[in-house]
């Protein structure tokens, strides 16, 4: 509609800045709990929301750290070290083979993650424990928005 301003679909942490290093808290060499993500209203039209976050520069190709389908549309966020997910929420399988949260554990270099925030026009008809390649082939063809944050992080060695 003309003259409509429409917000930016956006995801941003309080635990790290856009690009910025990712706390020792939020990692293997820590807690290894999950930050605080915040995130904007998603665009008209989303029934769902789902997390993807992963690592492209594991030396085995992608890791895939936590996979989050089936957020509910008014979720505008999820705690530190959430436990407790919003109701409909489903967990995907992580690379480690676990349906939750597993931090940063570069073994060899600074690595890069991305936080992938979907918003999609569905719901998704998968069980709990679907891989990241069944959510994403699921998402084909609703993805109506979306938006990532990327964090670094090394080890000390």
């Amino acid at each position: 509609m003309k003259g409509e301003l429409i917000m930016a679909f956006i995801i941003t942490s309080t635990a790290f800045t856009a690009s910025g290093l990712i706390p020792a808290k939020f990692t293997c060499d820590g807690a290894d709990v999950s930050p605080a993500l915040q995130w904007s209203a998603p665009p008209a039209g989303t029934q769902s929301l789902a997390l993807i976050m992963d690592d492209p520069d594991a030396p085995v190709g992608n890791w895939d750290h936590w996979i989050l389908f089936n957020l509910p549309t008014e979720t505008k966020g999820l705690v530190e070290g959430v436990k407790a997910l919003p109701t409909g929420t489903q967990d995907g399988k992580n690379s480690w083979g676990h349906t939750r949260y597993g931090g940063p554990c570069p073994p060899d270099r600074e690595h890069r993650y991305f936080f992938k925030l979907y918003a999609l026009d569905s719901r998704l008809t998968l069980k709990s424990g679907a891989s990241k390649k069944e959510v994403e082939a699921a998402m084909k063809g609703h993805i109506v928005g979306q938006t990532e944050l990327i964090g670094r992080y090394d080890r000390k060695r």
